[in-house]
């Protein structure tokens, strides 16, 4: 009896305990805050954009089993309507970056519409076409300025009180990371909801959630809008940070560039993408020095990183510690 009641009262202690993954996080989160002051501001906001850009990315294809190549068009959409917005019509950023987010939710809702109706390498080329579309609209748009793209895009005050172009670059990186907490917790939240879970059960067999009647492609449709819109959220916060939204933005080579991001970090785990974004980054602000030979260095990189990390850098970190846990456990 007595071991019975000491079993039962220990049980809530150690349900309030912290577990491995909060720790982790707040770790993270600690990380991130005392960052700017350790590296340049301006090579961290570069790197929180493209690590939010490949979770939403990751995000369709980790948990749903979709390979979009045409991801570009959602982040440089945004870019180019927020650039708009903020330079030509006087918006503040706030709102410049509410209205490129969602110009990439609409964009995503039509894409989405027109594409999920295929499967596999149908599906990704859909993506693709759609993408190029886009693409070469904005070279002949008479807004986007062709090649030359949107210049000089002012930053402006947040709420009419913080000065977001101050020379420092601390309030905006603190905007930044703001943003990609937001949406890191969206895709966070999505993924560990039954929402999610109905997702992941489409990407390992969709037929059999079919048959246990779920409308999946209205799920995946869904997941296909959420992505977009977040890959939006992320180019219109870029487009602030570097006052510009360029072709590069919507070439079709971005999209290219964050399916390695997710690939290298490990593609369906949670912090991955993340880790393969600051890692891409890292290879292009530092490697820059050698020219022409950048990429012959960085597919060498990403060669070794695909023979060693198989399930990518965080995905086999993650199969390690298991690994570990088995065996104490045994």
């Amino acid at each position: 009896m007595d071991s019975l009641s000491t079993t039962t009262a220990a049980a809530p202690r150690r349900s309030l305990a912290p577990s491995r993954g909060h720790l982790l996080a707040l770790g993270l989160v600690v990380l991130a805050l005392v960052a700017p002051f350790l590296l340049y501001p301006v090579f961290l906001m570069k790197a929180l954009c493209f690590a939010l850009f490949a979770c939403a990315f990751n995000l369709l294809i980790g948990y749903v089993g979709l390979l979009s190549f045409g991801h570009a068009a959602f982040m440089g959409g945004a870019a180019y309507v927020t650039a708009h917005a903020a330079k030509v019509w006087g918006f503040p950023p706030e709102a410049a970056i509410l209205l490129g987010t969602a110009a990439a939710a609409v964009l995503g809702t039509v894409f989405g519409w027109l594409a999920i109706r295929r499967q596999g390498i149908y599906f990704a080329m859909v993506t693709l076409a759609l993408a190029q579309m886009l693409y070469f609209y904005a070279l002949q748009a008479p807004f986007t300025h062709g090649e030359d793209g949107i210049q000089a895009v002012p930053r402006g005050r947040l709420f009419g009180l913080v000065d977001l172009g101050e020379p420092s670059n601390l309030a905006m990186y603190y905007f930044v990371l703001a943003m990609f907490l937001i949406g890191f917790f969206i895709i966070y939240r999505t993924i560990h909801s039954p929402f999610g879970q109905v997702l992941k059960a489409i990407r390992e067999n969709e037929p059999r959630a079919i048959s246990l009647g779920y409308k999946t492609e209205q799920y995946k449709l869904v997941a296909f809008i959420l992505s977009a819109t977040l890959a939006g959220l992320a180019g219109a916060t870029k487009a602030l940070v570097f006052q510009l939204a360029s072709l590069t933005d919507v070439d079709w080579t971005m999209s290219g560039e964050v399916v390695l991001m997710t690939l290298v970090g490990g593609l369906g785990t949670v912090l991955g993408p993340v880790a393969g974004a600051f890692i891409v980054v890292t290879m292009e602000n530092y490697l820059a020095q050698f020219g022409s030979w950048v990429t012959i260095i960085q597919g060498v990189i990403f060669v070794l990183c695909v023979l060693t990390f198989r399930r990518g850098v965080v995905g086999e970190i993650a199969h390690l510690l298991q690994r570990r846990a088995g065996r104490k456990e045994s």
